[in-house]
């Protein structure tokens, strides 16, 4: 790693933590008005956040859309980076979004309590806890909230666009009818790598929303040919757009 590149990501911990203590009193405030209303509160704070970090970051985050973003919709995305995030806030805006996170975020100070408030969470090691996110999930969709789902559930660490899917994304999808979007975080790897949050470095973010997938007459017995056709559609773009981490 490059000296430079260290002492970048350093400020950037640095600039992150500011205004994490900064806005941290409004999301205390936001937090009681309760999961709905709070909840989206806190969300747009976290934009703000995240506007700012980009600011001071160097980096310039772009929407691509090869199609109109949805209203309401199961969206769902590659993992790669830490930075994902961040880039989620930023790319999710207009309307009110839940994100499907792990529960073990929550145990860090400050911001494990801006964490639980903006995030649907998700205990992996437990199948009870697991099933109970998932009809939360459901609940939220069918209020008209867009949810957000990483159906790789890790990070990807392969050389391959993307790693095998699970099946949580596309059951909710399926049990409340609600069609699937998929989005392609390209450059979240070059900015920030898996590895360590001290390869942060400026330059660009782009964000690719691609054609949804209606779900109209699926039943759970369909699933497997769903995810089979969201993979399918992500990993075809994900090698036209020539993603950093794939190798050949």
């Amino acid at each position: 790693m490059g000296v430079f590149r260290k002492f970048f990501s350093i400020y950037c911990i640095i600039v992150f933590l500011v205004f994490m203590l900064l806005l941290f009193p409004f999301v205390i405030f936001a937090s009681f008005f309760g999961k709905v209303k709070g909840g989206n509160m806190v969300y747009k704070i976290c934009g703000l956040w995240a506007d700012l970090a980009f600011f001071f970051w160097g980096i310039g985050h772009k929407d691509i859309y090869e199609a109109p973003k949805l209203d309401t919709a199961v969206f769902i995305f590659n993992h790669i980076s830490y930075l994902d995030a961040a880039i989620l806030v930023k790319a999710f805006r207009k309307r009110p979004v839940r994100v499907l996170g792990k529960a073990e975020m929550a145990q860090v100070p400050i911001f494990g309590f801006i964490y639980k408030n903006a995030v649907v969470m998700v205990n992996r090691s437990s199948p009870e806890a697991r099933y109970q996110s998932l009809q939360l999930l459901k609940q939220i969709v069918r209020k008209g909230i867009s949810i957000i789902i990483a159906p790789e559930g890790t990070f990807n660490v392969t050389n391959k666009p993307l790693k095998e899917f699970y099946n949580g994304a596309f059951e909710v999808a399926i049990e409340t009818q609600t069609p699937v979007q998929p989005v392609l975080f390209l450059d979240a790897y070059d900015r920030m790598h898996y590895q360590s949050i001290f390869t942060l470095n400026p330059g660009k973010c782009r964000t690719v929303f691609l054609e949804p997938i209606p779900v109209n007459g699926y039943t759970l017995q369909d699933v497997q040919k769903l995810k089979t056709l969201a993979f399918e559609k992500m990993e075809t773009a994900l090698i036209k757009y020539k993603a950093g981490w794939i190798k050949t």
